[in-house]
């Protein structure tokens, strides 16, 4: 079936599918407030989805491309959930979150279909991943339509990436007492493995296709392989639920690597974002001898998991991550709380305890979701810790620089 039918398939009108906003279905009691993170965006007013302009532009999406579509949802006159905010249009259709960024990956997929020259018609795909993966941004459970783009994000990068990158090998894992998952493993241009790797684990509103810029500028120039799996309940492991042992799919992966020979398995290091920093970080208690190094990125490990303050004041969109994750759409919010608080990996006894493992953690000053103390705890933990200290502005930049230097660190302990 062609790449075109598959989305008229997709999407084709069945029913009136759920609204994004009404999947988790928590008593809402704490106060909206102003939120700027350079991981997850920002809050703008009437918008339930946090706006990540940084990490949607630094993927390669067009500033006035994310404003046009902003603005046809914005001036969208159909039925919404809730009128305060724009993005809560009700069905498949113009104005809707799902449909108006779809709309945007499909044109770019029809210009990938025109394209005849090889690398701008990869460009051209990656773009309609990246659109597509918006979309169903936040990737919350049973959100039929943003499962359907996910599907197409997926396909989209599967034609992207070979045309861009040395190579791009689709593998599957297996799981004990569940279903098999995928994994992409990126391999630098023009050079031959098996090659020193790191194990993505990225944030739990994300897939694994949204990090394919951290391999193309960062990893590959310094001939690392990039090997990414998606997070428990998302993607490819949208059937496997997180529970409190966070790592369990990505210590599976690990324990498989010396039957890939793409890889060294002996030259492994791992890569946190957000939430993907407590399953880096887990992976560098539990499986120390198969890891070189962990490196993390505004992590949440214990503060944001155990302090309920600091749960008020984070953005509902971000939450309700946190409870579909958890498959606690009905909970309240001191239920959700005692729940996450098992997810700390203080409260589970690891960190504090000395970690052979090198770690590094950067932060960012009043990162409202990661605090200065959770990245000092991370590297005093290890028996060769760093924290890198990120300044806020110009934000770009020092992202930039960012994983310049984390990518150098992890370099010198993958030689």
């Amino acid at each position: 079936m062609s790449k075109r039918n598959l989305s008229e398939d997709l999407f084709k009108p069945r029913f009136k599918h759920p609204e994004t906003s009404t999947l988790v279905r928590r008593a809402r009691h704490h106060k909206r407030e102003e939120v700027q993170s350079p991981l997850d965006g920002r809050t703008e007013p009437h918008w339930y989805r946090l706006i990540n302009r940084l990490l949607w532009i630094w993927r390669g999406v067009d500033p006035l491309e994310i404003m046009d579509v902003q603005s046809r949802i914005a001036t969208s006159q159909a039925e919404h959930t809730n009128d305060d905010y724009y993005d809560t249009v009700v069905g498949y259709r113009s104005g809707n979150w799902i449909y108006e960024w779809s709309k945007q990956a499909m044109l770019w997929q029809q210009r990938a279909g025109q394209q005849q020259d090889p690398e701008l018609c990869g460009k051209q795909w990656l773009m309609a991943a990246n659109l597509y993966s918006i979309a169903a941004y936040p990737h919350l459970k049973g959100d039929d339509l943003a499962e359907q783009a996910q599907v197409l994000a997926n396909n989209a990068y599967e034609e992207a990436a070979p045309r861009l990158s040395g190579g791009l090998r689709e593998l599957t894992f297996s799981m004990p007492g569940g279903s098999d998952i995928t994994g992409f493993l990126h391999m630098p241009k023009g050079q031959e493995g098996p090659f020193p790797t790191v194990l993505l684990c990225g944030g739990l509103d994300a897939l694994q296709s949204d990090y394919y810029r951290l391999f193309e500028h960062y990893l590959a120039p310094a001939g690392i392989a990039m090997l990414t799996i998606d997070m428990p309940s998302v993607g490819f492991s949208s059937k496997w639920k997180l529970t409190q042992d966070s790592s369990l799919l990505h210590q599976q992966v690990l324990r498989a690597l010396p039957e890939v020979p793409w890889i060294d398995h002996t030259r492994v290091a791992a890569f946190g974002f957000r939430f993907g920093a407590n399953v880096a970080v887990r992976l560098g208690y539990l499986e120390s001898p198969r890891l070189r190094a962990v490196a993390c990125l505004g992590p949440v490990v214990h503060s944001l998991l155990s302090e309920f303050e600091r749960q008020q004041r984070v953005p509902e969109m971000y939450i309700d991550v946190l409870a579909s994750r958890l498959g606690m759409i009905d909970a309240s919010d001191e239920a959700l709380r005692v729940e996450l608080n098992r997810y700390s990996l203080k409260t589970q006894g690891l960190l504090g305890r000395r970690c052979p493992t090198p770690m590094l953690s950067g932060f960012w000053e009043r990162d409202p979701f990661s605090p200065e103390q959770d990245s000092r705890l991370i590297a005093s933990s290890s028996a060769d810790g760093k924290v890198l200290n990120i300044p806020f502005s110009p934000l770009f930049l020092n992202f930039d620089k960012a994983l310049s230097e984390i990518t150098d660190w992890l370099a010198k302990r993958l030689k």
